[in-house]
């Protein structure tokens, strides 16, 4: 029997205009870093300077949704000093003037929408905007389990949000399956970033399992468990071909105050659906929670096409309600 998690998640489009056409190469680091600031301004409850020490942190929707303390009587994680943050950034530039930001936000943090709309319309607004662009809100949508988008927004401000839902996970056809990924993926093995010549699926999949445990030990009403020995020992016996190269993304921390270089694996993998049974929810699931280190500014992303999307020359595609196509992401 394979177990499933139960993860309750949202996907919102923020549909933003601007006049100022030029590409960021890491966008998802600028609206982080701009989502933080703007965050604390609205929901810091004490103006402290820092939130170490801090009397509210168990109850500060900044400190849940940013810096996600790990609660004192955690069973898990606690050698640590954050959990996994319960939201995800991920910007497309489909015309010329204007944007989408992807807002996935995970478990209870769906409650925070709101707050989390406001905060990252007042930072494109700001005078400093997002890397230097000013940007205005137009209009949020929501992705339903059809991969179908909602207009939640209404006059005055007032947000009608679908209730989040575990993603749908497919039976797993017979056949090759393809790992894409879309944005570079971080990942570790014992201490070091696992480059391409040395990839393998369980250094994926090890990264999923242990995101996907902590986001819903902290962030739903259901941790997820299983036999995680067995699934990891069984990882590193699964078979892959591996077409991956490095990618380096530059960023600076205006929290550390300093410049970092955030690389990680591009290319796609390719395996064979039989050894993948044990892994295909978790493997499924990533696709929406991404894997690997700077998930929350859209690195680790990826998409999974089995036999059936792999015909060559043909590419499925859903349309959305506004006659465009719908990213399934």
């Amino acid at each position: 029997m394979i177990a499933l998690p139960s993860l309750p998640l949202a996907i919102f489009r923020l549909h933003f205009q601007t006049d100022q056409d030029f590409a960021v190469r890491f966008p998802g680091s600028a609206w982080r870093g701009a989502l933080g600031h703007h965050l604390r301004q609205l929901a810091c409850l004490t103006g402290a300077r820092d939130c170490s020490g801090c009397g509210e942190i168990q109850r500060c929707s900044y400190s849940y949704i940013f810096d996600t303390p790990v609660p004192p009587d955690a069973l898990k994680m606690r050698r640590y000093t954050q959990a996994p943050h319960p939201f995800i950034l991920r910007e497309e530039r489909p015309g010329h003037d204007f944007l989408h930001l992807y807002l996935t936000l995970i478990g209870r943090a769906n409650a925070q929408l709101p707050l989390m709309v406001l905060a990252l319309n007042r930072a494109a607004l700001n005078r400093l905007g997002i890397n230097g662009r000013q940007m205005k809100l137009l209009a949020v949508d929501q992705q339903d389990e059809n991969t179908i988008w909602h207009r939640i927004d209404q006059p005055g401000g007032a947000l009608t949000a679908l209730p989040p839902k575990t993603p749908l996970i497919p039976l797993l056809n017979d056949g090759p399956v393809v790992i894409e990924f879309l944005s570079p993926l971080r990942v570790k093995r014992a201490g070091h970033h696992v480059r391409p010549q040395d990839f393998q699926f369980a250094d994926l999949f090890s990264s999923l399992l242990r995101r996907i445990s902590m986001l819903t030990t902290f962030h739903t009403e259901n941790a997820f468990e299983t036999d995680f020995r067995a699934l990891m020992e069984a990882a590193w016996k699964v078979p892959v071909d591996t077409s991956l190269h490095w990618v380096d993304l530059p960023r600076h921390s205006f929290r550390q105050q300093a410049d970092m270089n955030l690389g990680g694996v591009m290319g796609s993998l390719k395996l064979g659906s039989a050894e993948l049974v044990p892994f295909w929810p978790i493997l499924w699931l990533g696709q929406y929670t991404h894997a690997g280190g700077a998930a929350t500014m859209g690195l680790g992303h990826y998409t999974v096409r089995q036999a059936a999307s792999l015909r060559e020359g043909v590419h499925d595609v859903q349309m959305d309600d506004t006659g465009g196509i719908a990213s399934p992401l």
